[in-house]
């Protein structure tokens, strides 16, 4: 029988022999992952400034990474490194947005989002060369990243969910709707979700977010810092997701063991429901080496 850890709330548990991606690939961090014929994981691999794929039949041994996007050298330099993707698949088609960073880690660079496709969930070709979202907005200052998308069938639009603000750690989120992926309409009253200072686990800043249809209505997984340095995960929801977001009661969800691989913080969270379990991976930080754990909850319905 599994052995779990502390660090979570809610009747979530720590896979005990966390982190279950990382190690020889060094930092590998901010994940999205496709619950296809195999679990696909997308993940921003630091020491290529690139995105790259690796699939598992259970979502604990993964297969050696393939990379799907490197950088590429612009005048504007705006994909000096690429990470921080979401994919969608379409009529067959793997849809890429992702994150494209001038000058990363530097206090003056900053993030625009792009867009990639790929008949094979890992060879994408770029469909834009120039952003398809920019930081404009005062909220946004110089960094709009952290994507997260969904396909709407009845309202036939795409959704995203965004992170905005500074460079190193965006600040809020913010939401827009496209119809081809490609022209984006932002919400007039963004940022949708903030951090909320009565909460001290989240009253520095909100951001990071995966977004799912959930009973009637919408789910938020995001990420809650407590200072720059130290980030926990939470869970919110709202009924049109845009709106009247109602945080979880449990929050926060998952938070750092100090002896674990994920000490600092416990970044950008991405759940699927699989073989009657959910599961969630997450990009767990010590020092400045971040990794990927994975937490589970048995059952398909689970407390808020």
């Amino acid at each position: 029988m599994e052995e779990f850890c502390k660090g979570t709330n809610g009747g979530w548990k720590k896979y005990e022999n966390n982190p279950v991606f990382g190690g020889e690939y060094g930092t590998c961090f901010d994940i999205a992952v496709l619950n296809d014929e195999l679990i696909k994981m997308y993940f921003s691999w630091r020491g290529k400034g690139s995105i790259a794929v690796t699939n598992s039949a259970d979502g604990i041994h993964w297969s050696e990474p393939r990379i799907c996007i490197e950088p590429r050298k612009t005048e504007e330099g705006w994909e000096d490194e690429v990470n921080r993707p979401v994919v969608v698949k379409r009529d067959r088609i793997y849809r890429m947005w992702y994150t494209g960073q001038y000058k990363p880690g530097a206090a003056d660079g900053n993030s625009c989002i792009f867009y990639a496709m790929s008949k094979d969930g890992i060879n994408f070709e770029r469909e834009e060369k120039e952003p398809v979202m920019r930081p404009e907005l005062p909220w946004e200052k110089v960094a709009v990243m952290c994507p997260h998308v969904l396909w709407d069938e009845k309202e036939q639009i795409f959704k995203m969910w965004y992170s905005g603000g500074e460079q190193y750690e965006p600040t809020a989120i913010g939401y827009a709707a496209s119809k081809d992926g490609v022209c984006w309409e932002k919400y007039d009253q963004n940022p949708i979700f903030q951090a909320d200072p009565k909460n001290s686990w989240e009253q520095h800043k909100a951001a990071g977010c995966q977004v799912m249809k959930w009973k009637n209505g919408y789910l938020m997984l995001y990420i809650g810092y407590h200072n720059e340095d130290y980030a926990q995960i939470g869970m919110a929801f709202s009924e049109n997701g845009i709106t009247d977001w109602k945080r979880s009661s449990l929050n926060p969800i998952i938070a750092p063991d100090p002896e674990g691989f994920d000490g600092e913080a416990c970044y950008k969270p991405y759940a699927i429901y699989r073989d009657g379990k959910w599961m969630l991976w997450y990009n767990g930080r010590k020092g400045s080496l971040e990794q990927i754990g994975l937490v589970t909850y048995e059952g398909e319905q689970f407390p808020f």
